[in-house]
């Protein structure tokens, strides 16, 4: 039995399915961990897998070569350094769990099965995992650990059960994506494990993202009078060994003290669309990427992200002036290129949109010009992109809020054409509060320039998608600070329409929207993943039927 103990926190960023490249992260963050002597390496949930794997685990050979991957680490335990608290999908008893697995002496000395399987929102492991037992203590150099893996600390039975069959210190595995509630969520459950089990605990979460989701890290430790002695920082890979002593009378408690600041919300939301986008360019090979550059806020906000994710180099910028482009417009665009130090080039659309005009002309013989017209200029710039996509290779970035796609503001093949969106999940009044904060804050990890990085102008000026003549947004849109709060409610709040008339909003004008966002789910299913941000992104969180008569205010 021993009185101290290291334990190694690795908030290490796979790449899912990678699983050569992961026992090689692994690999790199244990003689990390071994160099300033640590016992006990502790990785993320499904770590040599990647996380969440969806029905990729269902393949016969991704399980082989995940449990083929377990042995390999575990064969190399046998050199006397740490050993290692690894996850992974394994089979046993011809069931698939989500598993960990305590690697040390050249094996596998004891694994332990997640039994609570999250079923809502982004997750589905109930689709491909089984749920384990409620799991007991592992036993490590004569110390009890009680492992319980993410979504089952969300739960007391679990904390519970390894409690009362002798747990001295409760460690949590997780894949737990990024949304601005989050982190104060994660603690407060952590809190109530704590004090209900009067158990120590170590909280070792992933970073990166992953298509649509993103992993902010903030990796902590809570000592049993839940008092914080680790705060790790999010939105970076890193490795913080903390050091363990047991009191005969009071317990496990970490004597290591290393606190950083998770940020504001702002700032949290900005670094998640950074990291979601630099992820999901860089895992999936893209050299770059390529946006349109119109002068408003919404790509002026993307093209700073861009940068700072990725730095100015792999970013091209274009304008695609129309008839209608003011040139305030031109100037804004100009200017945001500048300050962001990226390429910039004009493609005007005059003569596609013209073309269109003398190819249409015959059939549309005596048609108002409406809507169409204005759809046509929005995919003469979707095709440009897409074009300079295929000729160069950089994917192209799509500038669209959450607001937009909520009502269905956006052009099939046209605006929404694309591989990525960072705003998919953040609304217009967001939009403009995150563009603020970018001008006046900076972060060492950005790689883009300090300072402003877009035009005030940007900012103040209405939104407008100049597609005719004198075109503002609230032309037939409500202000934003009402059409936002009314599609929270809708969305992530799931009011009824009785609730938005009591908060205050015109009924005519939920009714509308309410309307406008079912209609549009055909879209939104059209449309190019997005980083998550809020507690209920379109797509993984929410599903909803394209065909659907439902109006609650009927």
């Amino acid at each position: 039995m021993t009185d101290q103990l290291k334990i190694a926190l690795a908030q290490a960023n796979p790449i899912l399915g990678n699983i050569a490249g992961n026992i090689q992260l692994a690999k790199e963050f244990r003689e990390e961990a071994e160099s300033l002597g640590a016992d006990l390496v502790v990785y993320p949930e499904l770590f040599l897998s990647g996380y969440p794997p969806e029905d990729l685990v269902l393949k016969p050979a991704f399980q082989r070569a995940a449990q083929a991957a377990i042995n390999e680490l575990a064969e190399l335990t046998l050199d006397g350094g740490p050993a290692m608290l690894m996850s992974a999908p394994l089979m046993e008893d011809s069931k698939l769990y989500n598993a960990v697995c305590l690697l040390e002496d050249g094996k596998v000395s004891a694994m332990r099965f997640k039994n609570k399987l999250p079923n809502y929102g982004v997750f589905d492991e109930m689709r491909v995992f089984e749920s384990g037992p409620l799991p007991g203590p592992i036993p490590f150099k004569g110390v009890r650990l009680g492992v319980m893996i993410c979504e089952d600390m969300w739960f007391s039975d679990v904390a519970e059960c390894l409690e009362e069959t002798g747990a001295e210190i409760l460690i949590v595995p997780n894949g737990s994506p990024y949304d601005h509630n989050k982190s104060d969520e994660r603690l407060n459950y952590a809190v109530e494990r704590v004090s209900e089990t009067g158990l120590p605990l170590i909280y070792v979460n992933q970073i990166g993202g992953q298509d649509e989701l993103v992993f902010d890290g903030a990796s902590f430790v809570l000592n049993t009078d839940r008092s914080l002695p680790v705060q790790m920082a999010s939105w970076k890979e890193g490795l913080v060994v903390t050091d363990w002593q047991r009191d005969e009378s009071d317990g496990w408690s970490c004597a290591t003290t290393e606190i950083i600041d998770p940020g504001t919300s702002l700032e949290r939301m900005y670094h998640a669309m950074v990291l979601g986008l630099k992820d999901y360019v860089e895992k999936n090979r893209f050299p770059g990427v390529v946006l349109g550059l119109s002068g408003g806020i919404d790509s002026a906000l993307s093209a700073a992200v861009a940068v700072d994710a990725l730095g100015p180099d792999r970013v091209h910028c274009v304008m695609m002036p129309s008839k209608y482009t003011s040139p305030e417009s031109l100037d804004d665009a100009a200017e945001c290129a500048r300050l962001l130090g990226t390429r910039l080039d004009t493609i005007s659309i005059v003569p596609a949109v013209d073309a269109f005009d003398v190819m249409l002309k015959d059939v549309f013989e005596g048609q108002e010009p409406d809507i169409t017209e204005e759809n046509i200029q929005s995919r003469a710039r979707g095709m440009a992109l897409m074009a300079l996509s295929n000729k160069l290779g950089s994917m192209v970035l799509t500038t669209g809020n959450k607001s937009e796609m909520s009502v269905g503001y956006a052009t099939l093949y046209g605006d929404m054409c694309g591989g990525y969106s960072v705003l998919k999940d953040v609304y217009k009044t967001i939009c403009f509060d995150l563009s603020d904060w970018r001008n006046t804050h900076y972060s060492p990890v950005f790689k883009g320039p300090d300072g402003a990085v877009m035009p005030q102008n940007v900012i103040s000026k209405p939104p407008t998608a100049e597609l005719r003549e004198n075109q503002k947004d609230e032309d037939s849109l409500p202000p934003y600070d009402i059409l936002d709060g009314i599609l929270s409610g809708l969305v992530e709040e799931e009011k009824s329409f009785a609730e938005l008339v009591a908060d205050g909003y015109e009924a005519s004008t939920i009714s509308r929207i309410q309307n406008l966002l079912y209609i549009a789910e055909y879209k939104r299913r059209q449309s190019p993943p997005g980083v998550k941000i809020s507690t209920r992104n379109f797509g993984r969180d929410r599903r909803y039927p394209i065909t659907n008569g439902f109006r609650d205010n009927r």
